[in-house]
């Protein structure tokens, strides 16, 4: 079973990535999700990276990209996620109020989503691109 990697007994190539994160995050020490990564140097960080890059503000604020990540979190079952990313959706501005309605959403697609699937409904073509 892989163990957590502390910063103070990490390789050099750890170091380097867990030095950016708190930079970027402005933490002290990175999350468990990291330190558990860094058992795998190179995953640590592509992952890091592609996170980086997708979270950034674009298009989609960032707020609304931590309420996706929570989203698809929830249909996936990962309360790892679920937590970590309602801690950042809220330091984003996240209400309780909101929280509920994405909660809905989340089991209405979930659950529409399901019914289509076992009744084989085709797509109407005024859907189509």
């Amino acid at each position: 079973m892989p163990r957590p990697i502390e910063y103070a007994s990490a390789p050099p190539e750890v170091r380097v990535v867990f030095e950016d994160i708190m930079r970027t995050r402005g933490v002290p020490d990175v999350n468990n999700f990291w330190k558990y990564l860094a058992n795998d140097p190179k995953t640590l960080r592509r992952t890091w990276e592609s996170l980086k890059e997708v979270m950034a503000p674009g298009a989609l604020d960032p707020l609304v990209k931590e309420m996706i990540y929570i989203a698809v979190s929830i249909t996936n079952g990962c309360e790892y996620c679920i937590a970590s990313h309602i801690a950042a959706a809220r330091k984003r501005g996240m209400t309780d109020e909101m929280f509920a309605e994405l909660v809905a959403v989340v089991g209405m697609a979930n659950e529409t989503n399901r019914l289509v699937q076992a009744w084989g409904v085709p797509v109407d073509e005024q859907f189509r691109r």
